[in-house]
């Protein structure tokens, strides 16, 4: 039952609103001045405040103000008769969660009242939540400080107790690899074999057959018969890398392997039945590929069953400090000597960089840092990143702003048209020249809902 304390110097109004309050279902405490109203603050659990702004001796601001140095979080709601914007202002600046004028309506103030609880408590789950996964998912060669990660790590944990085809997502050298390799160590397939493929690592005139197998004498030079990698990961889990360059003959037998769990080597006649859970992984994003035609449709639904999404580095920046050691340790252990350690000067240079390479490329500018140092810090001199030019061969402006790709330069284009438009999506379909499905798709990649971007124009 959450406890409310009432702090009111005009009894009639204290105890209608103590009986009313008690009717709704809350327990309460009451004082006529605010040195009494601190008092129960500090000596009883209070989880919302209703305070009258005029009151004797020390006013309601600053008692506003002494209950929320004794709890930052603690919900206060403010009543006057003296409404002004001006102490609206001054009551919002001390801390007040909202404002309500006499005279008032008693359903009125239970529903201020109910609504600052309901908030008060989805805040405190939030935060509980938060710390859960900040403690539960902590892997040696996983950095997930920021909620970001955490966010990608537990929807891995939830999908690795299943037998779902997982699509993970994300640009290059994000570090899509290892997510697929925790989905397969969290999995029941965790004693089997992990088996990785990389299609564009392959000719496209050979990948089928690494895919598959092939038996003897099924083309030039096929002197014994080979088992594919599907066959190499049955009972365990074939992770296919880069799959949206997979070419448009393969993906029709690759389609049929996940639909029926059964395919014949190149060559052969025999029907080979496998238990494969399949990962996939790409830094395109296939549903422009079907746009394209690329790509085919029905195989990207029988993939994108759950699909993982790794954010680029630069929108997790908070944990590139714990990157850094995580690499200046893994060298150390590969040397075999002790490796330096880095300044905070050198380790802010690193944070403030965009890295179009991600991870990868970090990890490539500590190693070569390492390198170079000669002291036992590595110093901002130490680092030497590979930055874009500014300008093109030819001498011509960058067609980009500097630190920005081509996905972030459109991103920040449709947010500000959207902007604009005031949430109309037709009107900032129009400024864009897009249609409005279009639009709504460009929208949903960045994170903007169809519902929630919803405007009262439409």
């Amino acid at each position: 039952m959450p406890t409310i304390l009432i702090v009111e110097d005009e009894a009639r109004i204290r105890r209608l609103l103590e009986l009313d309050l008690g009717e709704a279902g809350f327990h309460t405490f009451s004082a006529a001045d605010a040195e009494k109203g601190l008092d129960l603050l500090r000596r009883e659990q209070i989880d919302l405040v209703i305070t009258d702004l005029k009151l004797p001796g020390m006013g309601g601001l600053e008692f506003l103000q002494a209950a929320k140095r004794l709890n930052g979080a603690l919900p206060v709601v403010v009543m006057t008769a003296y409404g002004t914007v001006e102490t609206a202002v001054d009551a919002m600046k001390a801390g007040a969660t909202d404002y309500i004028l006499k005279p008032f309506a008693l359903a009125e103030m239970r529903l201020v009242v109910q609504k600052e609880l309901d908030v008060r408590r989805l805040r405190e789950e939030n935060r509980t939540l938060r710390e859960a996964l900040a403690t539960r998912y902590d892997y040696p060669n996983i950095v997930a400080r920021s909620s970001k990660m955490q966010e990608v790590l537990a929807l891995a944990e939830r999908v690795a107790a299943t037998v779902s085809t997982v699509l993970i997502g994300g640009e290059s050298g994000v570090g899509k690899d290892l997510i697929a390799h925790l989905i397969h160590q969290r999995s029941s397939r965790a004693s089997g074999p992990f088996v990785k493929i990389n299609s564009t690592a392959i000719p496209e005139n050979l990948l089928e057959s690494e895919l598959f197998g092939y038996e003897k004498g099924a083309f030039t030079g096929a002197a014994t018969s080979k088992p594919g990698k599907f066959e190499l990961a049955d009972k365990g889990t074939l992770f296919l890398d880069e799959i949206g360059d997979i070419p448009p003959v393969t993906q029709v037998k690759l389609l049929r392997v996940l639909q029926e769990r059964e395919f014949e080597r190149l060559g052969g006649t025999r029907t080979i039945k496998v238990d494969v859970r399949l990962i996939a992984a790409t830094n395109r994003d296939l549903r422009v590929a079907l746009e394209e035609g690329t790509f085919r449709e029905d195989l990207y639904y029988r993939l994108n069953v759950v699909p993982i999404d790794l954010p680029p580095l630069r929108e997790h920046k908070e944990d590139i400090p714990d990157l850094v050691h995580l690499f200046l340790s893994r060298l150390g252990q590969r040397s075999q000597k002790a490796q330096p350690g880095i300044s905070p000067e050198a380790l802010q240079l690193l944070v403030e960089f965009h890295w179009p390479g991600n991870v990868r490329e970090l990890e490539n500018i500590v190693e070569r840092a390492c390198a170079l140092t000669t002291g036992t810090l590595i110093e901002p001199s130490d680092i030497h990143i590979d930055r874009l030019p500014s300008r093109d061969p030819s001498g011509q402006a960058a067609l980009l702003p500097e630190g920005k790709t081509l996905d972030q330069w459109e991103d920040d284009l449709i947010r500000e048209a959207y902007r604009r438009a005031n949430g109309n999506k037709s009107e900032a379909a129009r400024m864009l020249g897009l249609s409005r499905n279009a639009l709504r798709y460009r929208l949903e990649k960045i994170g903007i809902s169809d519902d929630s971007s919803k405007s009262p124009q439409e």
